[in-house]
């Protein structure tokens, strides 16, 4: 009796195992992904680059947000690409909080970032504040035109949370981009080095030199439910510039490359992101018009196609996110003393470009003033790492980041909080960058204190 009692439990709990394993199978994965995107193209006579070019005339391009919602990593994550040139201070804080909300979770935790072309928007909301007070309304941007993407875009990451999709699963690959990239530090022989290769080159000196410090590789993360790809983010570093000025509002070369892989893949979302590229333009490899163009976005669009085959497909098990709040002290020397930067701004005998980059100045320093830090979120994977950095920081930073993980591939999106202006390395800083092209606002020493939250935000200590 005994043995056949013992024969009956061990069934009843051979049993119950069956049932736990049908359970567990039966469970409600533990991630799920939404994609959302919203149409942000300015309107006719809406200042493009901050007003330093032509207003629009054209629309060659509609300009979108594109992103993606993670939920089961503790509060939702949001990662976006926004086909605008730049957002800073309040303006930046202003489309987080939006999306923040929208999906349920806090500021820090929305990783958006600007393509950066240039015939884009660009914003801060206080800079524009300071202009309005001196007479230079809607210099800038338009609030209300400003604000009203805002709105549309968080209640379209809203909307896309009713049909957020299990995400089981997760890719990263990388392959080489050829004839797009180069940096803009050129050193001819017995001159000192310069930073005046743009984003063309009429000089053959200038724009044959050698490729200098780039980062050759795109990099693609995917999500997958099962083996159904949902989303794809690309990320690059080059300037995301062929031409522009003319009032043609485009999202330029990389849109073109991005909305070639949305056409071969119509089921997924297709993000693109801007790497550090505050010093690699696409200069070498481009003739400066509709043809240089066309050639750039398949050039990149071969190396984003090569990317995406050579993902590796790699079960979801865990994510982890952490942000370091940075500190940067403001540059407040000569012409960016707040003296200086006041004094400019009230000259009206000033351009308004050279007004309203005081503007843009006063309003960095009243934040730093304010004791707003700078956030630099990480979205860790294990396999793969995507890190936000700021502003137009240097493909050096990418490098690094890189360098400290070495066994992941790291995804190093910049033009997130813009603020800060170029980001230069302690090298192109003392090689004379800000002397040459100035638009930064951010004092020496900034590099190092970069380095170090790029490594306590990539290790997590």
């Amino acid at each position: 009796m005994q043995r056949r009692d013992a024969l009956k439990s061990l069934a009843a709990l051979a049993g119950l195992g069956a049932l736990s394993a049908e359970a567990a199978d039966a469970a409600p994965p533990r991630y799920r992904l939404s994609t959302f995107s919203a149409d942000v193209t300015p309107p006719l006579g809406h200042p493009l680059i901050a007003g330093w070019r032509q207003p629009a005339k054209t629309i060659k391009d509609r300009l979108t947000i594109k992103g993606v919602c993670l939920t089961g990593a503790g509060q939702p994550l949001v990662i976006a690409g926004l086909d605008w040139c730049e957002l800073r201070n309040d303006s930046y804080d202003a489309w987080r909080d939006a999306l923040a909300r929208a999906a349920g979770t806090t500021r820090e935790r929305v990783l958006l970032s600007c393509v950066h072309q240039h015939d884009a928007p660009y914003a801060d909301l206080t800079a524009q504040k300071l202009l309005d007070e001196v007479g230079l309304e809607g210099e800038m941007f338009d609030v209300a035109f400003h604000n009203d993407c805002v709105e549309r875009s968080a209640a379209a990451l809203k909307k896309s949370l009713a049909t957020a999709r299990p995400v089981t699963h997760f890719g990263a690959g990388q392959a080489k981009v050829e004839r797009v990239a180069c940096n803009r530090r050129v050193q001819l022989k017995g001159q000192p080095p310069r930073f005046n290769r743009y984003s063309a080159a009429r000089d053959p000196q200038i724009r044959f030199a050698a490729d200098g410090e780039i980062d050759p590789l795109v990099k693609t993360l995917a999500f997958y439910d099962g083996e159904q790809p949902l989303a794809a983010v690309s990320c690059y570093a080059v300037h995301p510039m062929s031409y522009y000025g003319g009032g043609e509002v485009s999202y330029d070369f990389p849109g073109m490359a991005r909305e070639m892989r949305q056409r071969e893949t119509p089921e997924v979302m297709q993000i693109y992101l801007s790497g550090c590229a505050g010093d690699v333009v696409a200069a070498k490899y481009n003739d400066g018009g509709a043809a240089g163009r066309q050639a750039l976005a398949e050039h990149l669009h071969d190396g984003m196609r090569r990317a995406w085959e050579s993902l590796e497909r790699r079960p979801l098990e865990r994510v982890a996110f952490r942000n370091v709040p940075m500190t940067f002290e403001p540059e407040s020397q000569g012409n960016l003393s707040l003296e200086s930067l006041q004094s400019t701004l009230e000259n009206e005998k000033l351009p308004g470009k050279t007004r309203s980059q005081a503007a843009l100045g006063l309003s960095w320093h009243r934040r730093c003033a304010a004791g707003q830090r700078v956030d630099l979120p990480a979205v860790d994977f294990g396999a793969a790492k995507l890190l936000l950095l700021p502003a137009e920081a240097f493909v050096g930073f990418q490098l690094a980041a890189q360098q400290m993980e070495p066994d992941a591939i790291v995804m190093t999106p910049a033009y997130g909080e813009c603020a800060p202006g170029y980001f230069p390395t302690a090298k192109t800083r003392g090689e004379g960058f800000v002397e040459e092209h100035g638009y930064c606002w951010v004092a020496a020493g900034a590099e190092k204190e970069l380095l170090r939250g790029i490594g306590e935000a990539l290790r997590g200590q």
